[in-house]
């Protein structure tokens, strides 16, 4: 970003700022970086008379040599004018309308300029805006957006980048920045203390003092959001390169406590904690790989200090068995972090079956232990194990049967054998057990005669 120092070699964050319009021969984004569906739907609102910005995140992540997930549109078009320019238009959202185009598997997301908030807006109780459809100019949008750095808008007419609230000395300065009154912007969307701390990590920023200091009084807030869009949030937050970072700065805002209450406790906990640390970095590392990440298992992870400390009270309060208790606690920490967060059925059964199968990991005998190796999620759980391993739950020695036994080299491991470091030990051969019941009869042989 040594570019900006050229625009703002003295310029003082104190100062006025006026609207800015820096040339493409003064900035360093190319149009050759954005997406062929980006750029047809530019130009398709363009030449339909209507102006059309990049906008946001895809502006801000290649200012910083960041190479942004998608990019998003902002026009004068309304909804309905943009669903006539589009056939592969959908309208989506009742709060404010947003428009998706899609070209092939390629979606841009659309939205009109919005215009200024006004006492007639409707909020619930807390300052929320629930609806949100009135119509602006380029300049009304740029002060709703959330953070300076997000109101940078590139021009597809003359390839000029457009700052109305300072965003490009914010660049400069590295610091993530509300526009307008902090408290009062919380309110309007509590996610976007979420974002602060997201972003703020992604770009290596520092979250600017007086945006800050609200969170921690307004966390609250967060239990009013949707449990559906928290879901998404946390994805974003926990399924990324700064995930450690990010998690370390939820909890330290008091924003995991209001989303994952669970995860939040184990924070404190030297076990635990470098569990879900090191849960976090292994997703880094796969993403770094361009391998997939599923939400299941990183949830499992971020709830596993719940179940496991009410599946080990139900072992040793209650005395029940093993496969119930693990089934028992499950059930009920799902329950409650349900209450604040949405989690799809197409990931809390698979996180419940890697939880299940972790007594049968540390349990199982004989011909159980091959049946293991070919259940569908063994190697979740597996992977699940090795994490348990490293944090000192169970002991090495288990997970290092489990890898051998993978090979077919090695039995899998007993709980027994792998104290005493025979992890590759295989049990004994069990005696086959003889039919009851005598030979069977043929069809149509008269049956025997009753013992007198």
């Amino acid at each position: 970003m040594n570019w900006l120092k050229t625009l703002f070699p003295r310029k003082r964050r104190s100062e006025r700022i006026e609207v800015r319009r820096i040339p493409r021969a003064e900035h360093p984004i190319s149009r050759s970086q954005f997406t062929q569906a980006t750029l047809r739907t530019l130009y398709g609102l363009k030449d339909a008379g209507y102006q059309a910005y990049v906008v946001g995140g895809g502006v801000r992540d290649l200012l910083a040599g960041e190479t942004p997930k998608d990019f998003d549109i902002a026009t004068d078009a309304h909804p309905e004018d943009v669903k006539r320019i589009f056939r592969s238009c959908r309208l989506i959202g009742r709060r404010f309308v947003i428009c998706h185009v899609r070209w092939g598997g390629e979606v841009v997301e659309v939205t009109t300029f919005r215009g200024v908030i006004t006492d007639e807006h409707e909020r619930d109780e807390t300052g929320r805006i629930l609806a949100d459809n009135e119509y602006g100019t380029l300049e009304t949008d740029a002060f709703r957006r959330d953070f300076t750095v997000n109101a940078l808008y590139y021009d597809i007419r003359d390839y000029a980048i457009v700052d109305f609230a300072g965003g490009l000395h914010d660049m400069q300065a590295r610091l993530i920045r509300l526009i307008g009154d902090p408290e009062l912007r919380y309110r309007e969307d509590p996610v976007r203390m979420l974002r602060a701390v997201r972003i703020a990590n992604k770009l290596s920023f520092e979250i600017e003092k007086d945006t800050a200091a609200p969170i921690p009084k307004l966390a609250g807030l967060l239990r009013e959001i949707p449990p559906a869009r928290l879901f998404d949030e946390v994805i974003k937050l926990l399924q990324s390169r700064e995930a450690v970072a990010n998690l370390e700065g939820l909890h330290r805002y008091g924003l995991l406590k209001q989303i994952l209450p669970v995860t939040d406790s184990a924070m404190g906990d030297a076990r635990y904690g470098e569990f879900l640390r090191q849960a976090l970095v292994n997703t880094a590392e796969r993403l770094a790989n361009d391998q997939t990440v599923s939400p299941a298992f990183l949830y499992a992870a971020l709830l596993w200090p719940g179940v496991v400390r009410e599946y080990q009270r139900l072992l040793q309060a209650e005395g029940q068995h093993p496969n119930d208790a693990i089934s028992q606690a499950s059930e009920r920490v799902l329950a409650r972090t349900l209450s604040t967060i949405m989690i799809p059925k197409r990931f809390s059964l698979p996180m419940r079956e890697i939880w299940a199968l972790q007594p049968r990991l540390e349990q199982t005998r004989g011909g159980r232990a091959k049946r293991l190796l070919t259940h569908p999620r063994f190697r979740a759980a597996y992977d699940f194990l090795l994490l348990r391993a490293a944090c000192g739950e169970v002991p090495q020695a288990l997970a290092d049967g489990w890898t051998q036994a993978q090979t077919g080299e090695l039995a899998a491991p007993e709980p027994d054998d792998a104290a005493d470091g025979d992890e590759g030990v295989a049990p004994p051969a069990r005696r086959k057990r003889r039919r009851r019941g005598g030979r069977r009869r043929r069809p149509g042989a008269p049956a025997p005669t009753p013992a007198q």
